[in-house]
């Protein structure tokens, strides 16, 4: 008798904690567009090409076209892999083009430094120089100190300077930046990769085409980021210099990163770069988090803590404002001593979730 009032008062809890995972996982909140459902376009590619046999590993018509559409958007010799994960494509492509002796520069700020759970130091060898930033920006001036010991054993060889576009404190490199950083770093014969993870925010953020931020100003590899623009999963890492790649095809397998499926990975991509899907959600969550930004910014008591130029907003808010509100619209503390904190958003924020989030905001401020 016992057990069975037990079985039905853990059946009941069970039906109810179900009830608010679903209530919660369908709630869309700030914390990151990574947790953005699927777009309807990149979902319908990839139920299209969900059917019969096709060759794995690449090898296949979804790839090939995936293949083009990017060549078409970067440039003919452009030598593209698609990849299982963004920190993936970090780390295999800044691996392929560094020997363990080396070092990586990078803004103290970036998520290979501070979100890859020390796989780029792990996979690649190399130690990380991590250099001051200005809203996740860095400049020839910042990098300057390091770059020395250039053929002395006793010193790590400076190879490569990674920077993020847009930043991980939602900033965006102008092209004159990337150019002047890429022909300084080129001058000392090293290479410039770019962690490209919102690529698409800061093109539209610019008004510019993908390529005119990357190749035509001095990157030389790119991480081309699709997952925060609408799809799945998958990256690619793309090689516009040449020479990059003689061995990369065998470093992408040993780092467990070349899909077998690989249809999956390179319909999404096809799909991202057909009738400016890219473009059209990128700019969608760029203008809900400028919504966002101007309507908080009203607020008593709420003060941005950086410049709003791609789908990030950056606050400080009273503290105990912070837990109520997350239980509402989940999001991410920042920077806890100083009560900052992150919303993200994507592309499938609704203004309706805008202003509920500001409304409930300012009810929390009174």
């Amino acid at each position: 008798m016992k057990i069975g009032i037990i079985a039905k008062a853990y059946q009941s809890y069970l039906i109810k904690f179900a009830k608010r995972v679903l209530e919660m996982n369908n709630r869309r909140g700030f914390a990151s567009d990574n947790n953005a459902s699927v777009h309807p376009e990149v979902m319908l590619a990839m139920a299209e090409c969900n059917t019969g046999h096709t060759v794995g590993y690449g090898d296949d018509r979804y790839t090939k076209d995936a293949e083009e559409k990017i060549r078409a958007e970067f440039g003919q010799d452009t030598e593209c892999y698609f990849m299982l994960t963004g920190t993936g494509a970090n780390v295999v492509g800044l691996r392929s083009v560094t020997q363990s002796f080396n070092s990586i520069i990078c803004s103290e700020t970036a998520h290979i430094e501070e979100d890859e759970c020390g796989a780029p130091e792990l996979f690649t060898g190399c130690k990380l120089i991590p250099v001051p930033q200005l809203n996740g920006k860095i400049t020839k001036e910042s990098i300057a100190p390091h770059l020395k010991g250039f053929d002395f054993e006793h010193h790590s060889q400076p190879k490569v300077v990674s920077i993020t576009q847009a930043t991980e404190l939602g900033a965006v490199y102008q092209p004159e930046e990337i150019k002047e950083l890429a022909d300084y770093v080129h001058s000392y014969g090293l290479l410039l990769h770019m962690d490209g993870a919102r690529i698409a925010n800061a093109a539209v953020s610019l008004g510019l085409p993908l390529r005119a931020i990357t190749r035509d100003v001095g990157v030389d590899l790119l991480s081309f980021g699709a997952t925060k623009n609408g799809a799945m999963y998958g990256e690619a890492i793309l090689f516009f210099t040449p020479g990059l790649t003689k061995y990369f095809k065998y470093l992408r397998k040993q780092s467990m990163q070349l899909a077998s499926k690989m249809r999956y990975i390179s319909v999404q991509f096809d799909a991202l770069l057909s009738n400016d899907l890219w473009q059209r959600n990128a700019s969608h969550a760029n203008a809900m988090a400028g919504l966002l930004a101007e309507k908080v910014a009203k607020l008593p008591g709420v003060s941005l803590s950086g410049p709003v130029e791609s789908n990030g907003v950056f606050a400080r808010i009273p503290k105990k404002v912070i837990e109520p509100l997350q239980k509402a619209y989940f999001f991410y503390v920042w920077d806890e001593p100083i009560s900052e904190v992150r919303w993200m958003t994507s592309w499938d924020t609704t203004e309706e979730d805008v202003n509920g989030f500001v409304e409930t905001l300012a009810a929390l401020m009174r």
